[in-house]
């Protein structure tokens, strides 16, 4: 047997190939009649006579399949080769389908003798298998980019570490949203694009995480991004293992920046709810609220009321406010809880109570405007370095009876408008709860006014410096017994006087209104010494019409005396006067001790008198700045002493606020105090 052009003959032993591997038929003719079969072949299409040709020894499938291929390779002499493409059915019930790699080429027997040669392999289970793997790797592939695409819509960030968690591959993704270069984050420089406050606390984590190789890692933490702005962004980890090795770890970053701003909006406003829901104090409400604000959205903040909205009180002065609560970031320098101040037409406070907006204004560390807070608020925010204070007005039924100051200090960015907005709702949330302390507030200013029409404005005096402050028990919304008075006396000697009548309802104020007048008359009558003025008005108190009346006071004199000044005083049943020195040494003045007033005798009350050192500050008190029920008055003083000569060195209007702030304030009692500060010659 030969290829075409080679001469063969049809004696040929074709057994020679019943051993190969591959089927090999062999047809003879135009008809292709069946010459030869190995058992391959025969195996694939079933055993065949010889002698029959292919078409009808393999009807169907040499018909469907092969029939034009042999007629042309019988005619033209030229080989062809069928791949395995497509599957074929064989067998001798047509039900298998196998795959088949086919080479026809014309064989000679003799001259003008032609046949076909057919070659057929089997590829099926190499096919099959090499089509399972590129399916494998296509479902492979699908799946990575099922997995990119999805981590494109859940992640901005996607990283790999090494086994150390620190960074030695490039990250695009991190460049892209950062800003920061490759070479910067390489190791552990990727954290120096976290915020400042969240540093330590991610180092500490992902620490832990690397060491105990933990099946996931997940972070919230705040980065800075490419246009100078802080986000949020959550952190995901998983470490990749080899052998029970942790090799590399992957994670990814995706930004949440706004559900977080709504889960702390939301937390927020929940707590500024639970923090009013239970409270009844006007004062417990506002400090509530602003312990909710800091630190979450500012370094510092202070609640102030607005007591005096027409002037009257202040000769002049368009607003007074009252700051009742302040709440501070640890690491700054406090405010004092409690002051009063008074403000110009032209400060930041009296504009926003005016339009009912809020204000917000930026300045340099440290340097506040002159017009944007009390004079106590701004050296505390040029203390502290602040940059920013939002004055927001608390609108209650239409009115603003209170201002928040809202601060942020240091790097801290500036309140933006959506913390504007979430302050806003807090106060709005806690509106009903507000209006009722409100209500029952504007019960006590409308006291509290009747009690300073009752009460003068210190003296400025030459060398002295007299400052008074009246604080009304938030419990009760009568007007008090309470009193303090300063004059000048016809002799130019200036007088100082605190009292307390019985009682805390309205006949104690008026009360208290006959005996500061009948006081004052006694004392302008008849230039004698306090305890004679306190004799006289003892007996004085035997026409009033109301029965068992009983007051304390003390009533001093202020004389010049070798150069300097002198106290000349008489205590009526009223807690000793504080004498602190400018080095912060105190001592309760304890002479001239005499009877409460209200109990009749003929007895004469006793005067003292005890210098008053340049730099000294004098304190005349009512009891309930150290009274507390169910403790000793002696705790009480010795807490008064202690908290004074710890603001020896203050100013005398510091002085007092600082006092009513430090001192606990138990509420059921109304607190004057008046303060006379000798000053130094320098200040003079």
């Amino acid at each position: 047997m030969g290829t075409d052009g080679e001469p063969a003959g049809s004696g040929l032993a074709f057994e020679m190939l019943d051993p190969a591997p591959v089927g090999v038929v062999v047809a003879r003719g135009p008809e292709h009649r069946l010459v030869y079969t190995n058992a391959v072949y025969r195996s694939l299409f079933a055993d065949s006579h010889t002698g029959m040709p292919i078409k009808d020894a393999f009807a169907e499938f040499v018909q469907v399949h092969f029939r034009a291929q042999f007629d042309r390779v019988y005619a033209t002499g030229e080989a062809f080769v069928i791949t395995a493409e497509p599957e074929y059915i064989v067998g001798p019930e047509c039900e298998e389908r196998r795959l088949l790699t086919c080479s026809l080429s014309r064989v000679v027997f003799g001259p003008g003798d032609y046949g076909v040669l057919e070659v057929v392999m089997d590829v099926t289970e190499q096919v099959t298998a090499a089509r399972r793997i590129e399916a494998i790797a296509e479902e492979r592939r699908r799946i990575l980019r099922r997995y990119e695409s999805l981590m494109k819509v859940s992640a901005q960030i996607f990283w790999v570490t090494g086994s150390d968690g620190r960074v030695h591959e490039p990250c695009p993704s991190w460049e892209r949203i950062t800003g920061q270069p490759f070479e910067e984050s390489l190791g552990r420089g990727w954290l120096r694009m976290l915020h400042p406050d969240d540093r330590q606390d991610t180092i500490r984590s992902w620490s832990r995480a690397v060491g105990r190789a933990s099946e996931t890692w997940e972070h919230v933490y705040r980065l800075h991004t490419a246009d100078g702005s802080y986000r949020h962004f959550e952190m995901r980890a998983v470490p990749i293992c080899e052998n029970g090795q942790v090799v590399e770890w992957v994670g990814s970053c995706t930004d949440i920046e706004e559900q977080w701003q709504e889960q702390r909006r939301q937390r927020l406003l929940d707590s500024a709810a639970a923090a009013t829901a239970q409270l009844s104090s006007l004062e417990e409400m506002l400090g509530a609220l602003s312990d909710v604000i800091v630190p979450e959205l500012a370094d510092g903040c202070g609640v102030y009321l607005v007591t005096d909205l027409t002037g009257e009180r202040r000769g002049g002065v368009p607003f007074v406010v009252e700051r009742l609560a302040t709440a501070v970031r640890r690491g700054l320098v406090p405010l004092s809880p409690y002051s009063e101040e008074q403000l110009d037409e032209g400060n930041a406070f009296v504009t926003v109570v005016r339009r009912r907006r809020p204000l917000l204004q930026t300045f340099p560390a440290g340097c506040p405007p002159p017009d944007l807070a009390p004079a106590s608020t701004r050296a505390w925010l040029a203390a502290n370095g602040a940059n920013s204070m939002l004055v927001l007005p608390v609108v209650v039924d239409g009115a603003v009876p209170a201002v928040v100051g809202v601060v942020t200090c240091g790097d801290r960015p500036a309140i933006n408008r959506a913390d504007i907005t979430l302050l806003g709702n807090m106060f709005g949330h806690a509106h009903d709860a507000l209006s009722r302390a409100i209500r029952f507030q504007r019960t006590q200013q409308i006291a509290l006014a009747l009690q300073y029409s009752l009460l003068a404005e210190p003296p400025r005096l030459p060398g002295l410096r007299i400052v008074a402050r009246y604080r009304a028990s938030p419990s009760a919304a009568e007007v008090g017994g309470d009193w303090y008075d300063s004059f000048v006396l016809p002799d130019g000697v200036p007088a100082l006087v605190i009292g307390d009548v019985a009682g805390h309802d309205l006949s104690a104020a008026v009360l208290m209104s006959q005996l500061r007048n009948m006081l004052r008359a006694l004392a302008m009558d008849r230039c004698e010494p306090p305890g004679e003025i306190l004799t006289r008005l003892n007996v004085a108190m035997e026409s009033l019409s109301s029965d068992d009346v009983t007051a304390t006071c003390v009533f001093g004199r202020v004389e010049e005396w070798n150069g300097g000044h002198r106290l000349r005083y008489a205590v009526a049943g009223h807690p000793p006067p504080l004498l602190v020195t400018a080095q912060g040494h105190g001592r309760f003045l304890e002479g001239a001790v005499s009877p409460l007033l209200g109990f009749f005798d003929d007895e004469s009350r006793a005067s003292d008198a005890v210098p008053l050192p340049p730099g000294s500050t004098l304190l005349l008190y009512t009891d309930g700045l150290v009274e507390r029920s169910g403790e000793h008055l002696d705790l009480g003083l010795g807490r008064l002493r202690r908290a004074a000569e710890s603001l020896a060195a203050e100013p005398v209007d510091t002085f007092c606020d600082h006092l009513l702030s430090a001192l606990p304030f138990t509420g059921l009692d109304d607190i004057a105090i008046i303060a006379l500060r000798v000053l130094p010659a320098a200040e003079e």
